[in-house]
């Protein structure tokens, strides 16, 4: 479910990080295709609450350090490691494929984080992406940091698609797999979100949060080293967790 009047004021903000300059009415309407007065409507309330402003007289609108302070106290509150920024791109330079920090959000893997492969053929990740937990390899990893309770309750809940031929497709399917990838103490991903996309994913054992690391490519390329992947990416995340256990950083 969407809510219009909220979407649109993260498209405006995504829109000004994007561009990184001011824009008029005007601009912001036609880039949008939004009615005027709904830009305008928007726009004033956001200047009244004092996150937007005019850096000079009718020279367009732009985000006012109000909006910065905001997110940087909310980030200060459960601020993300710098150590695990590191570890993505540490797993990028011995892998030579796309690193991923993720968060359980509901019933999908939120990327906190990422790291891009720098071969021309690589799997794209940004920050903010969500996929579905139950389908793909760093959900699975996040669901098994679960309660059996909670774990039960996502499953009751979500939407059982195919999207690919290796799709699960029942929560009996599911908690066979997180079974035997605990077993393993990793998770495969095996083409059943995105044709073509493996990977291999691993529990992030930090107390009070539940995290995963992900390290994906093309199948044609994954496949030929998913146990090389595992063993560097466990003893990758195993010394993190220590590192960050030592200096007092993991919860």
């Amino acid at each position: 479910m969407t809510v219009k009047q909220a979407a649109n004021v993260l498209d405006l903000i995504e829109f000004f990080a994007e561009h990184r300059r001011a824009a008029t009415l005007a601009e912001i309407a036609r880039h949008f295709d939004w009615p005027k007065s709904s830009a305008f409507k928007l726009l004033g309330t956001l200047v009244e609450r004092g996150y937007l402003y005019e850096p000079r007289a009718k020279g367009g609108y732009y985000p006012a350090p109000l909006l910065a302070e905001m997110a940087g106290r909310i980030e200060a509150a459960q601020p993300i490691p710098a150590e695990l920024h590191a570890l993505l791109e540490a797993l990028v330079r011995k892998t030579g494929e796309t690193a991923v920090l993720a968060a359980a959000s509901g019933a999908q893997a939120l990327f906190l984080d990422a790291v891009e492969s720098p071969n021309a053929i690589r799997y794209t990740a940004q920050r903010g992406k969500t996929v579905p937990l139950h389908v793909t390899a760093t959900g699975r990893a996040l669901l098994s940091q679960m309660s059996a309770e909670d774990r039960a309750s996502v499953l009751r809940k979500a939407r059982f698609d195919r999207h690919t031929e290796g799709t699960l497709m029942d929560a009996a399917a599911v908690e066979t797999e997180i079974e035997r990838s605990m077993a393993r103490g990793w998770f495969l991903g095996n083409a059943e979100f995105t044709p073509g996309l493996g990977g291999v994913a691993v529990a992030l054992k930090l107390p009070g949060r539940h995290l995963a690391v992900l390290v994906a490519g093309p199948m044609f390329r994954v496949q030929q080293q998913t146990d090389s992947l595992a063993e560097w990416l466990l003893v990758a995340c195993r010394e993190c967790e220590t590192r960050l256990a030592e200096r007092g950083e993991a919860g």
